[in-house]
C-alpha cells in the first residue's frame, strides 16, 4: 500500500522559489569584480534566474546540456546556477586554479555548449578558445560599460544578454533524478573525473546540512562562503543559505585576510566557511593589525585537516566556535560535521580540542565504514586505522563518461581514498590520504597529525610532511615548514617543540624550511609536487 502524499519532485528551482516567497527582501551582498559592493535580494535573484533560463532556452540550450561557469562568488554566478538548472540543463563549475590544459580537457570532456565567466578569466579563455570546439558562446559576467574587446566566439556582456528577455518564463518540469551539476575532481594524478549531481541529491544534501548540528543556518544569520562555488559544489551553501533565508555575503575575487576581515565586519557576518589556508591568512592579518571579529560566532573549516593551533586561536583568542567538516566532490560534498554531541557537552580545554580535531560524525544520509585492504570491516575503537568508505543519497555511484566502471564495493560503498579511525561515539578522524600515509618499518605514520603539531610552533606558518625513502625503514617522515613573516625558524627548535607530544618513532628525521608550500587547485597541500621537489633528497646519515 502506498502513502497518500503529494508527489512533489525535489527540484532546485523550488529552493529559490521558497527563498523569494518567504525571504524575498533578504540581502545577497557581493564584492563585484568591477569593484563596488553590490546588493540584491533573493526575490531579485529569482527574477533574474528566470531570465537566465529564458535566455538559455532561446539560445537552444536543452535539458541535459552542459553550461560551464568559470567565475568567483558573486550574485551573477549564483543566479546563473538557478537559471541553468531551471531549464533542466547542467551547471558545470570549472575551477580556474587548474592548469590551463586541465581546464581545456574538462570543458571538452563535458562538451560544454556555453561558458559563463568573470572578467578575470577572459584572457585565460582567449588563450584556450581554439582548443574548445564544443563552446558556442561566451557570456561575460559584466555590463556593457565594462565589457572588454574580445575575440571569444559570440561573446556578450551578461547584462545585455539578459536585457533581451522579459522573465516571463516557467521552470522546466523534469524528473528530480535529472542531472543538475557537474564538478570535476582536482585531478592531481591522471585526468580529473566528473561527478554528476542530481536535483534530488543536491536538495537532500542541502537540507541535511542545514540542521543545528551542521551549518545551523537561519534567516537571522549572515553567512560568508569563502569556499568558491567552483569548489566541490560550494559545500551546498548556494542552496542551503537560500533554503533557510540566511543573508548571503559573497566575497568575489578578494580572499586575502584584509579584504575578508573588512567584509565580515561591514556586513556583520555571523558564520563563515572555507579552507584552512584562507583562515590562516585572516588570522595572520588580525594578529599583525591587532584586530578582532566582532560578530562572527561560528566558523566551518574543511577541505583539509585544520591545525589544532588554528582551532585554539579562533576559539580562545577570538571567541569563535570552530567546526571541522569533511567530505569530497564525490559526496556533494559534505559527509561529516564536527558538532559536539550531548554526551560531550561538558568537555572543556584540551579534551574539547581533542574532540574538535576529529572530522566529526556522519550527517543524516551518509553511512560510513572502515576496512582493511581486503574489505573486512574494522572496529570503531578510535585507534584502528582503515580505508574510509561511504554510501548515501548524495554519494556518487560512478563518474561521468565512465559509467561502465564499477567504483563501489560489494556493499555499495565508495572508497574515499582516505585512511581514518572511527571511535565508539561515531566520530571519524582522517589520519591521511591512502597515498600519503607514511609506511615506516611496517607501521603507519599520519602525516596530518605531524603537520598539525608542527603548525603549533610559534614561528611556523604552514607545514607539510611527506614520506622519503629510507634504506632500513622503507620510508621516514620529512617535515617541510614555512616560517611566519619576520620570525625565522630552525630545525632543532621545531623538533624540540614536537618532542614528547607524539610517539618517538613518529618524529620526523629532518626538517626543511622553504619559502612556500605548493597547493592544489582546491587549496590542499600538493603532496605530489612536494614529492617531486624532494625526489633527490636523502636523510643525513641514511
Amino acid at each position: 500500500m502506498l502513502g497518500l502524499m503529494q508527489d512533489w519532485p525535489l527540484l532546485i528551482h523550488r529552493v529559490i522559489d521558497h527563498a523569494a516567497s518567504q525571504f524575498g527582501v533578504q540581502e545577497v551582498v557581493s564584492r563585484s569584480i568591477e569593484g563596488p559592493t553590490h546588493r540584491t535580494t533573493y526575490s531579485a535573484v529569482r527574477a533574474r534566474a528566470l531570465k537566465v533560463a529564458q535566455r538559455l532556452a532561446r539560445d537552444g540550450i536543452r535539458e541535459g546540456d552542459r553550461v560551464a561557469t568559470l567565475a568567483w562568488n558573486t550574485w551573477r554566478h549564483l543566479e546563473s546556477w538557478y537559471g541553468i538548472t531551471g531549464i533542466g540543463a547542467v551547471y558545470h563549475t570549472v575551477n580556474p586554479r587548474l592548469f590551463p590544459e586541465q581546464i581545456a580537457w574538462i570543458v571538452n570532456h563535458a562538451a560544454d555548449r556555453v561558458v559563463m565567466t568573470d572578467l578575470t578569466f577572459v584572457p585565460l579563455l582567449e588563450a584556450l578558445a581554439d582548443k574548445l570546439p564544443t563552446v558556442e558562446r561566451y557570456v561575460v559576467f559584466t555590463d556593457a560599460a565594462h565589457m572588454p574587446a574580445t575575440k571569444l566566439k559570440n561573446a556578450v556582456a551578461y547584462e545585455d544578454w539578459l536585457d533581451e528577455t522579459d522573465g516571463d518564463f516557467r521552470w522546466a518540469s523534469i524528473d528530480e533524478r535529472s542531472a543538475a551539476g557537474l564538478c570535476y575532481t582536482s585531478g592531481t594524478t591522471g585526468h580529473p573525473k566528473g561527478v554528476l549531481y542530481s536535483h534530488r541529491s543536491n536538495v537532500l544534501h542541502s537540507m541535511s546540512l542545514c540542521n543545528p548540528d551542521g551549518l545551523a543556518l537561519a534567516s537571522r544569520g549572515v553567512i560568508l562562503p569563502v569556499v568558491p562555488l567552483f569548489h566541490a559544489n560550494s559545500w551546498s551553501i548556494a542552496f542551503s543559505a537560500p533554503m533557510m533565508g540566511s543573508k548571503l555575503v559573497m566575497p568575489g575575487m578578494k580572499l586575502d585576510g584584509a579584504s575578508l576581515y573588512q567584509m565580515m565586519e561591514e556586513e556583520k557576518v555571523t558564520m563563515a566557511a572555507g579552507v584552512p589556508t584562507v583562515w590562516l591568512m585572516l588570522l595572520q592579518y588580525m594578529e599583525k593589525e591587532k584586530k578582532r571579529l566582532s560578530t562572527v560566532k561560528r566558523m566551518v573549516i574543511g577541505g583539509s585537516a585544520c591545525p589544532r593551533a588554528m582551532i585554539v586561536a579562533f576559539e580562545r583568542d577570538h571567541g569563535i566556535e570552530v567546526f571541522h567538516a569533511w567530505g569530497m566532490t564525490e559526496m556533494s560534498p559534505v559527509g561529516s560535521f564536527g558538532a559536539v554531541k550531548a554526551q560531550f557537552a561538558d568537555l572543556t580545554g584540551e579534551a574539547l580540542y581533542d574532540l574538535k580535531m576529529k572530522q566529526g560524525f556522519a550527517m543524516f544520509g551518509v553511512d560510513m565504514k572502515i576496512t582493511d585492504d581486503s574489505g573486512k570491516r574494522l572496529p570503531w575503537d578510535g585507534k584502528t586505522f582503515g580505508r574510509l568508505k561511504v554510501s548515501g543519497f548524495a554519494v556518487t555511484r560512478g563518474y561521468y563518461g565512465l559509467e561502465d566502471q564499477n567504483i563501489l564495493d560489494d556493499e555499495g560503498f565508495f572508497d574515499t581514498g582516505d585512511v581514518a579511525t572511527i571511535d565508539a561515539a561515531g566520530y571519524m578522524q582522517i589520519t591521511d590520504r591512502s597515498k600519503d600515509v607514511i609506511k615506516s618499518g611496517g607501521e603507519w605514520i599520519s602525516s596530518i597529525d605531524l603537520e598539525n603539531l608542527a603548525v603549533g610552533h610559534p614561528d611556523v606558518a604552514e607545514a607539510a610532511v611527506i614520506g622519503v625513502a629510507h634504506p632500513r625503514w622503507d620510508e621516514r617522515p620529512l617535515l617541510i615548514v614555512v616560517a611566519k613573516e619576520g620570525r625565522p625558524v630552525d630545525r632543532d627548535s621545531v623538533l624540540k617543540f614536537m618532542e614528547g607530544k607524539i610517539a618517538k618513532w613518529w618524529m620526523p628525521d629532518d626538517v626543511q624550511v622553504v619559502g612556500e608550500i605548493p597547493h592544489t587547485a582546491t587549496g590542499k597541500i600538493n603532496k605530489l609536487r612536494l614529492r617531486e621537489d624532494f625526489r633527490d633528497y636523502h636523510f643525513p646519515g641514511a
